[in-house]
């Protein structure tokens, strides 16, 4: 069974980030993971940078 990719979680308001879900408000499609989303992508709710962003356990 293939693991899927964790989800990360912004430390400054709390938005998760499910690569199942990909981020529509940025037009990042389902299935995308944290890793390989742009350098430029910030958090479509408060819009802190990928940096701002933790391992959701």
């Amino acid at each position: 069974m293939e693991k899927s990719e964790p989800k990360y979680i912004c430390a400054n308001c709390a938005y998760v980030y499910d690569p199942a879900a990909g981020d529509p408000f940025s037009a990042i499609p389902p299935g995308t993971p944290f890793k390989d989303l742009p350098a430029s992508w910030v958090c479509p709710f408060c819009y802190a940078g990928k940096d701002i962003f933790d391992p959701l356990d």
